[in-house]
């Protein structure tokens, strides 16, 4: 096991340091000087603006300026925003939070709806009930995201008055509710049909006669064999999908105005804040990483026979 930790944390320098490149790169080739956006409508000082680069760091070659800046984020120095002159790392600091909320909320209800869904389905393949489930969650998966939360928005909020219609306290998990709903629309939709796909196929394995053959319930089979064997694929889609809906929150938090990460990546593209959308996105794709090495070991756990060498 510690081999095996070992090496997958080695694998994953050259897809950090490969994934921060490419975001540097596309944030360098923006259009407009982040630097003269701060003066508005006025004209620059150039002495100023030649100052304010030499200071941070901009007036180097652009190799130059993305190894300082790998080097910094190894020290937890994630950049500084230029309008601001603020750490990047403070500004995730504040946002984040919101995000968490938002993703954690997301993610439990997709993992427990999901795969309850998928379940049902799976043990009532070709029924009434599979084909509804199914109907459901093609439906979901064919309904744009922004079009999903702005339905929700209108029909929940303005409409009924269950909810409001914009997140008024980003710290009320409450109001994160529905935007939560609508984040996890579609990877509820995956999950379930993944998990349904899975059930469908083992519920016919030799393991699951033998267990009905030693005089197990139904009930029994199916939670201790049935159901953690089927779970391997649905865990690897959930590890990666965790790195997908806090990115994916850029749009819901955007509709339902919620100050979290996406909001603050969205006011840093309008702004040409370069070094902010930079930041951001190494975090995030430290917490990809991160996870995905987490749900390989989760492995492990589901299913005892898989040995890491």
């Amino acid at each position: 096991m510690g081999r095996y930790v070992a090496r997958r944390l080695l694998q994953m320098i050259p897809v950090f340091v490969g994934a921060t490149f490419i975001i540097f790169m596309m944030m360098y080739a923006l259009p407009g000087d982040p630097i003269a956006a701060l003066w508005g409508e006025r004209a620059p000082d150039p002495a100023q603006m030649a100052q304010m680069k030499k200071e941070l760091g901009l007036d180097l070659p652009i190799m130059q300026q993305y190894w300082n800046y790998l080097t910094g984020v190894f020290q937890g120095d994630f950049g500084i925003q230029i309008s601001s002159r603020r750490p990047v790392i403070d500004v995730i600091s504040e946002a984040l939070p919101a995000t968490l909320r938002l993703t954690v909320l997301a993610f439990i209800f997709t993992a427990v709806v999901g795969i309850a869904m998928g379940l049902i389905a799976g043990l009532r393949a070709g029924r009434k009930t599979d084909s509804g489930i199914l109907f459901i969650t093609l439906l979901l998966i064919s309904v744009p995201g922004f079009v999903l939360g702005y339905l929700a928005q209108v029909y929940f909020g303005n409409k009924l008055g269950w909810v409001t219609p914009s997140v008024q306290n980003s710290e009320n998990w409450s109001e994160l509710l529905l935007p939560a709903i609508v984040l996890a629309a579609l990877s509820l939709a995956y999950v379930a049909r993944l998990t349904r796909t899975s059930v469908a196929e083992n519920k016919r394995a030799d393991y699951m006669r033998t267990a009905r053959a030693k005089g197990l319930t139904q009930r029994r089979a199916v939670s201790v064999h049935l159901l953690r064997n089927s779970l391997i694929p649905v865990v690897t889609f959930l590890g990666v999908d965790l790195g997908n809906l806090m990115t994916g929150a850029i749009v819901t938090e955007g509709i339902f105005n919620v100050n979290g990460i996406g909001r603050a990546v969205f006011r840093a593209l309008n702004g040409r804040e370069g070094s902010t959308v930079v930041g951001i996105v190494t975090f995030m794709i430290v917490v990809y990483l991160v996870v995905s090495l987490l749900v390989d070991l989760l492995y492990a756990v589901l299913d005892p026979r898989i040995r890491y060498a």
